[in-house]
C-alpha cells in the first residue's frame, strides 16, 4: 500500500499498551504555573478503554505493592511533596520529570490492611468534610434566597407589614420604601496608588481584590507600602471594600466589609470603599442581584471596571431605618451560621493535615 510505501504503520494497538490507563494506576502533573502545582495526582479507579494519557501527564504503575485507596492518600505526604518540589526545575513553569520522580521514596506499610486502615480514618475525614461544604451550600443558597425576598420588599418582617406597592425603576416595592442612589447616601472613595518601589516587608497593609475571598477579607496574599496615606484612604470600621478594576470581569463587584485588623489600614488603587452610616443594609444590596445586575449593565461587553460616577449613580430601595436594621440583623444571623459552619470545616480540613502527617510517616500506627 501506499502508507508500507511511506513507511507508515497503524500504531494505535502500540501506543494502547504503552499508554493505556489501568484501575490502579496514578497520575501525576508534570507541569504547573505555581509550585504547589506540579506532581499532584489523580487515581484512575477502573480500567479505561481506549484512553491513553497526554504528554503532560506522567503515569505511576506500581507493583501490586499499594492497595488503591492508600494511593489517593500516600503522596500527599507532606515530606514527600516537598522533596518532589525540591527536585522540580523551574523556567515559565515548575516541572517534575520522569528520572526524578522515580528517584523519589516513598514511605509506606507493607501490609494492606494498615494501608487500607489508613486510607480509611482519612476518607472518613473527608467525607465528613464534604458533608460540611454541602450544609454550607445549602445555607448560602437558602441566606440568598432570603436576601432577595427582603431586600425587595416581597416578604416583610413583622411589624412592617405594608398592604400597597408601587412600581419604580428598580421593579415594585413597598409603598413606604423609597429609592436613592449609592451617591445620595454615601460616598464611594477610589484606593490608594503606589509604585513597586514603595512595597516594604512591613507598613500600612494595602487591601486589594486577592484579600476579599467570599465576602470576607482574608490575609494571605498581603501587600504593604511605607507612604504615607491621607486620612481619607484609611479604612473605617463597616466600609464597603469593592473591586472596581480587575483583568476578571467576574471579580468586578465583589466586596467585603472592613473590620478587625482591616480597620486602620488602606486598600488599593483597583478598589474603592463605599462609606456611609447604613453600611450594614447596603453591604446585602451589593450581594444582591439588584446591584449585580446594574453592574452588569455598566461593564456591558468591553468595559473591565467601575467609576465612583457610575457607582453613584446605582439605584437602590431603601426603607425607613429601623426595617432596614432588622433586615440586616436577620442576614447577619444566618451569616454568622455559615461562618460558623466554614470555621468548623476548616478545623477538621487542619485536623485532616495533621492526621496526615502522623499516618503515613508512621509515627501513628492504626494495625
Amino acid at each position: 500500500s501506499s502508507q508500507e510505501n511511506l513507511g507508515l504503520v497503524n500504531t494505535n494497538d502500540l501506543e494502547r499498551n504503552l499508554y493505556d490507563l489501568k484501575s490502579g494506576d496514578v497520575l501525576f502533573i508534570r507541569s504547573s504555573v505555581k509550585p504547589q502545582g506540579v506532581g499532584l495526582t489523580s487515581l484512575i479507579k477502573n480500567n479505561l478503554k481506549n484512553t491513553v494519557f497526554s504528554g503532560f501527564i506522567i503515569r505511576f504503575r506500581d507493583n501490586n505493592i499499594l492497595c488503591n485507596e492508600f494511593k489517593e492518600f500516600c503522596f500527599y505526604n507532606e515530606i514527600f511533596r516537598n522533596i518532589l518540589i525540591s527536585v522540580s526545575t523551574v523556567s515559565a513553569n515548575t516541572n517534575i520529570n520522569q528520572e526524578n520522580l522515580k528517584k523519589l521514596y516513598l514511605s509506606y506499610p507493607p501490609k494492606f490492611e494498615e494501608q487500607k486502615a489508613i486510607a480509611q480514618v482519612l476518607s472518613d475525614t473527608d467525607e465528613l468534610i464534604e458533608s460540611l461544604n454541602k450544609l454550607i451550600d445549602k445555607k448560602k443558597s437558602i441566606k440568598q434566597g432570603t436576601m432577595q425576598q427582603l431586600l425587595t420588599g416581597k416578604v416583610r418582617l413583622q411589624g412592617f407589614k405594608s398592604k400597597s406597592y408601587k412600581q419604580t425603576e428598580i421593579g415594585v416595592i413597598p409603598e413606604d420604601w423609597e429609592v436613592r442612589t449609592l451617591g445620595d447616601i454615601g460616598e464611594c472613595i477610589i484606593g490608594l496608588t503606589y509604585n513597586p518601589r514603595n512595597i516594604k516587608e512591613s507598613g500600612t497593609l494595602v487591601l486589594r481584590s486577592s484579600n476579599v475571598k467570599g465576602c470576607s477579607l482574608k490575609y494571605d496574599d498581603n501587600v504593604y507600602v511605607d507612604i504615607r496615606v491621607s486620612e481619607k484612604l484609611v479604612n473605617k470600621e463597616g466600609d464597603i471594600l469593592i473591586c472596581v478594576r480587575n483583568g476578571s470581569r467576574d471579580l468586578i463587584g465583589k466586596c467585603a466589609l472592613i473590620k478587625g485588623i482591616a480597620v486602620g489600614e488602606t486598600f488599593g488603587a483597583f478598589m474603592s470603599v463605599f462609606r456611609s452610616p447604613f453600611n450594614n443594609f447596603i453591604f446585602n444590596l451589593f450581594q444582591s442581584n439588584i446591584i449585580k445586575k446594574q453592574i452588569d449593565e455598566y461593564l456591558g461587553a468591553t468595559i473591565n471596571q467601575i467609576t465612583n460616577k457610575s457607582l453613584n449613580s446605582f439605584k437602590i430601595p431603601f426603607p425607613k431605618i429601623e426595617e432596614q436594621k432588622a433586615i440586616a440583623q436577620v442576614l447577619s444571623d444566618m451569616d454568622s451560621e455559615i461562618e460558623a459552619l466554614e470555621k468548623k470545616r476548616d478545623k477538621y480540613i487542619s485536623i485532616k493535615q495533621g492526621m496526615m502527617q502522623q499516618l503515613l510517616t508512621g509515627k501513628i500506627r492504626l494495625v
